[in-house]
Formats: structure tokens, sequence, C-alpha cells
């Protein structure tokens, strides 16, 4: 299938693209609620994305000699302050789109303590996916979610937090903050719910308290010497799946921190790649 593409307009303090794709607003008619960011949004040359208030989506086409029909939505980490889109977005989608899936990174709002923010942008990417399956020559029953650090929580409230139109097919969970309980990234939880969430706020966005049997197969990679988010996420969710009979794969590093995301100077880079590509398969 043919394939409008167009060039990610490229400034001196804009993202440089590394490859031509697509980039499409998530709400061209504006979102039903704003996150109160009014400061410009900046874009840096190592694709970070900082104050962000509008949502948009960029897309790389799968290789068509290699086409599965696979897609992935992405969402890069940066504790809701920030996104680091290059290693936790861009990266990602262009080694997805060689294997022979459509990578598709989202920038979510973020949330500035409105914590229904992002999880909105995230079940909108899935029906904008889901909308143009037939154009963009994607399977409609083949489309997961992938996430870092707070995208991993993002991911993660999607994949338990969802409708019909909004599901994801499966996930895969990189370093994910899960919890917003003791064992919680600090400052994801404030950008995400403000300073003093209430009791119900904190139990709606931990993740762990929200898997069922419907919830999607999910795959969580760790390092056991991670300081920024404990390990301890990624076993919650991974025996909350267990409990409900859901297809899942847990994956503790020795090695590695936090952050890592496609740098091939993470040690188990290699080892990495084959189990995700194994998992897609």
């Amino acid at each position: 299938m043919k394939k409008t593409l167009i060039t990610v307009a490229i400034t001196a303090t804009c993202i440089t693209a590394a490859a031509q794709t697509q980039e499409l607003p998530l709400w061209p008619n504006g979102p039903k609620e704003q996150n109160g960011i009014t400061t410009p949004e900046e874009r840096r040359e190592d694709w970070s994305v900082h104050n962000i208030s509008e949502a948009s989506i960029y897309i790389w086409p799968a290789d068509p000699e290699k086409s599965t029909g696979q897609a992935v939505l992405i969402c890069p980490g940066g504790g809701y302050s920030m996104q680091a889109a290059g290693h936790e977005g861009r990266d990602f989608a262009e080694w997805l789109a060689h294997q022979g899936t459509t990578a598709i990174v989202l920038k979510y709002r973020l949330p500035n303590a409105h914590p229904e923010i992002p999880l909105a942008d995230a079940q909108q990417a899935m029906r904008t996916i889901r909308r143009n399956a037939q154009k963009w020559n994607i399977d409609p029953k083949k489309v997961g979610v992938m996430g870092f650090s707070a995208g991993g929580h993002l991911a993660a409230t999607l994949l338990t937090h969802y409708d019909a139109a909004s599901r994801p097919d499966f996930g895969v969970l990189f370093y994910p903050v899960i919890t917003m309980r003791e064992s919680t990234h600090g400052g994801s939880r404030d950008n995400l719910l403000g300073r003093n969430p209430t009791p119900e706020l904190i139990d709606r966005f931990s993740n762990e308290l929200h898997v069922t049997p419907d919830t999607p197969p999910t795959m969580i990679f760790f390092s056991g010497d991670d300081k920024a988010v404990p390990p301890v996420n990624g076993t919650l969710f991974h025996a909350a799946l267990m409990r409900h009979g859901v297809p899942a794969a847990l994956h503790i590093f020795p090695t590695g921190g936090h952050g890592w995301g496609f740098r091939p100077t993470f040690p188990h880079h290699p080892q990495m790649l084959t189990l995700l590509t194994q998992w897609l398969e």
C-alpha cells in the first residue's frame, strides 16, 4: 500500500528527524479538557519534549517487504514531567518498522495533576490507529502498546482502563511505574495525581489493582538494580496477571539501572531485543 509521508520540520530547537515520518494531531478539533500548561512546547535535539499541552502521534510505517500487519503504540517516559522520545520513542519505532511492525509514537499531554488526560490521549490514539488501520496497512486485531517508566505506567493504565475500541491486543512494559502506593516513583505520582491525592485516586491509578482475566497479554522488563522505579512494580503487575490467568512474561536483568530504552550501552541490549522479537512474533 502506498503511503503519503511528510517530513518532520527541522529547526535549531526542534526535534531532528532521523527518518521520514508522518505526524497527526490527536485531537484535530481540540480536546475536551486542558492540562493548564501555557509555557510553549520545547523540543530538543535529543528528541526530549517539554511543556506538552497538545497531543499528536508520529507514524513509522512498516517496511512493506516485511510487514506483518502488526502495530505498536509507544509511550515514552519522563516522570510525567517531560518525554524522552528519542531512545524511548524514535529509536524503537525505527527498529520496529524495520522488523515489519508499524510504530506509532504518542506525544501525550503531560498531566500537570490532571490524571485523566494522558489516559484520554492513549485511548484516543488506539482509536485513531484502528480507524486508519486499512489505510496504514494494519490488522486492527494486532495493535499493542509499549511504554517506558512513567510511559510504562500510562501503557499499563491503558491495559487496565479501556473500552472496546481502545483495548490493546498486547502490552510491553519497560521498567514501568505500576503502583501509586508505597513502592511508586514519587515524581511520577506527584506529577500525575498532585501532591495530596485521595486514597480513591491512588487506587484508581494503581494498575495492579485493576487486572482482570480480560487484561491483554503483557511482557515486562526491569533491571534488578533500578534505583528510580523499584522492580517490585514489575512483580506486582506480573503477579496480578498470573492470578487472573493472563499470559505474561517478566524479565529482570541483573544490571542496567533505569531508563536504558534502546541504548546499545545497556549491557543486555541484544538479549532484550531477542526476547522482544520472540514476544512480538
